[in-house]
């Protein structure tokens, strides 16, 4: 059952057409990644899934309602968390979080306990005293301690330090077991890797690919290194090879995911004697979607 199904959906300011046509849909109880680089129309789709930009052309549907006309009903059901976090800077942390429950008419001071102490956060300090990283915090103890059944996460982590990082990912594990659904929207691809069911990729305001981790890496490179009784020859020879690297430990290459077994059964008659072979990882995917484009990159997205 889709919980969010997008069609269709153009947005265009003026001459500039930031979506073209985009469509993907996240189901119940998934957690769906999406991801592209900085400019690439992320977070003006989300901005049309929240109602706060009208769509040019198209269509989006979050429980079966319409996105812009039905806002109001929507956002009752939903938990927001942007990659930026402004809060009411003389309001403490957890004056602000306590806001947040009210207004979604859910306060549950135990669950609200709890978040604040898994995240480290002390609720007492004036927000106007906040780093970045407490910030998105409170903003996320928020949307964690809501009963949302749709959670939309743009850059949830941004400024979070490697530890906190874990702690987000292990709640958005709990809500995914409880039954709801998540939209992350990263560009660190190891936290979309550990936890998405599915990944859209948007590139210039169009979408790429959209599938599970495993239907996307037919479009990458397997790792592989290989240690021989005898040298190997050949292997330049064989289709699907890729930056061959002769090392004190053995020959490493790449190879097309199709290839793997065609490679295997070349090196074997050289008699392997240790073998190692990595599974494309999501940046490996995402880099060769990228490759070449000017102005962008992984980690340092621009």
């Amino acid at each position: 059952m889709s919980l969010l199904k997008v069609t269709n959906l153009t947005k265009e300011f003026g001459t500039f057409t930031a979506l073209d046509r985009i469509s993907f849909e996240v189901k119940s109880g998934e957690v769906f990644g999406f991801i592209g680089p900085n400019g690439a129309g992320k977070s003006t789709t989300i901005r049309v899934l929240l109602g706060i930009l009208k769509a040019s052309k198209g269509e989006v549907k979050i429980f079966n309602k319409d996105a812009w006309d039905d806002a109001v009903e929507i956002h009752k059901r939903i938990a927001y968390v942007p990659g930026d976090v402004n809060l009411w800077p003389n309001l403490t942390g957890g004056e602000v979080i306590d806001l947040f429950a009210k207004l979604n008419g859910t306060v549950n001071k135990a669950r609200r306990d709890e978040f604040i102490k898994r995240f480290n956060l002390d609720p007492t300090k004036k927000c106007r005293t906040y780093s970045k990283g407490n910030r998105q915090k409170v903003a996320l103890i928020a949307a964690f301690c809501s009963d949302a059944d749709f959670y939309i996460l743009d850059e949830p982590t941004s400024g979070l330090d490697p530890l906190m990082e874990n702690i987000f990912q292990e709640c958005v594990l709990d809500i995914k077991r409880q039954g709801k659904s998540v939209l992350l929207s990263s560009h660190i691809l190891s936290e979309v890797e550990k936890l998405c069911d599915r990944v859209c990729i948007i590139r210039q305001g169009k979408i790429i690919e959209t599938g599970s981790l495993n239907e996307l890496r037919h479009l990458t490179r397997a790792h592989m290194l290989v240690q021989t009784k005898q040298p190997i020859t050949g292997l330049d020879e064989l289709t699907g090879i890729h930056e061959i690297d002769h090392k004190e430990q053995g020959v490493s290459f790449q190879v097309d995911t199709e290839q793997i077994d065609l490679v295997i059964r070349h090196i074997s008659q050289f008699g392997i004697v240790k073998l190692e072979s990595a599974p494309p990882t999501l940046e490996d995917l995402f880099m060769r979607h990228y490759e070449g484009t000017e102005g962008t990159g992984v980690g340092g997205v621009k």
